[in-house]
């Protein structure tokens, strides 16, 4: 069953040529939704990112793509401006979903190599905190959210532990919680209903940048009750149900979906 089919309803992902995004972008279109994907890629990725793109096609839904950077306010204004001018009557954004990661992995105190400093912060927590925010007020100036609109991030369990070398990504996931409440309680006359997703630990890209992330892996599959990892799939999945209309009195939360994970 393709429900969003002949709904006019669009998902905006931000970064969703790989990870988390890319399980999103697939999961919604072949439920009929259509999809523009923001990401950013070299040359050397492209062909390998515009084969996803193309299976996406397959589901029978327009697909817009931007390799641009979303954390640049230039940027940011061009892609909804070519939104606003490709959407058909009626086509309006149902989801969006923040699903970027940008910043700095390195150790508050080292003998070894470079220590983290205040523009650490400031860099990481805009790009993966305050991006959530600014392009949310974009699109709603623009008057491009559908009526009943969703938006969601993707948080982890680095929100409120200490890992090494975590620091300015905990204070970025600790900012864009705080953020996705205050857009649920603000925008919500507007039709908009905003909730995290707290992501059990997933063999992605942005976990391998991790310093110690293969003992992180190791870690969290024995404190896991069904025995695996977090998959793209699974969070995908939850992203799906809460764009449904069921999930319209969802709005201010952070869910977990790990399998668990967290309660070991």
């Amino acid at each position: 069953m393709k429900e969003f089919e002949n709904t006019n309803y669009w998902a905006l992902i931000l970064g969703g040529s790989s990870g988390l995004g890319l399980a999103t972008a697939h999961k919604l279109a072949q439920h009929g939704m259509n999809v523009c994907v923001v990401y950013r890629a070299s040359r050397n990725q492209e062909d390998t990112i515009k084969q996803e793109f193309k299976r996406i096609r397959e589901s029978a839904v327009e697909v817009i793509a931007f390799n641009v950077d979303a954390f640049n306010k230039q940027k940011q204004d061009e892609v909804v401006a070519e939104l606003k001018n490709t959407f058909k009557e009626g086509q309006k954004i149902r989801a969006l979903v923040h699903s970027v990661a940008k910043g700095n992995l390195k150790p508050m105190v080292s003998n070894e190599g470079p220590e983290l400093q205040s523009q650490d912060f400031v860099l990481t927590i805009e790009a993966m905190g305050i991006s959530l925010y600014n392009w949310t007020k974009a699109l709603h100036e623009a008057n491009l959210f559908a009526e009943d609109s969703r938006i969601i991030s993707f948080t982890s369990e680095g929100n409120s532990k200490a890992w090494p070398n975590y620091a300015a990504v905990s204070a970025a996931k600790a900012t864009l919680e705080a953020i996705t409440r205050n857009i649920a309680l603000e925008f919500a006359s507007h039709g908009i209903k905003a909730n995290c997703i707290q992501a059990g630990v997933t063999d992605t890209a942005s976990l391998r940048m991790i310093p110690g992330s293969d003992k992180l892996k190791e870690h969290s599959l024995k404190r896991n009750p069904n025995n695996r990892l977090t998959q793209p799939e699974d969070i995908a999945n939850v992203v799906y149900l809460m764009c449904k209309d069921e999930a319209k009195w969802i709005t201010g939360t952070v869910i977990p979906v790990d399998g668990g994970e967290h309660l070991n």
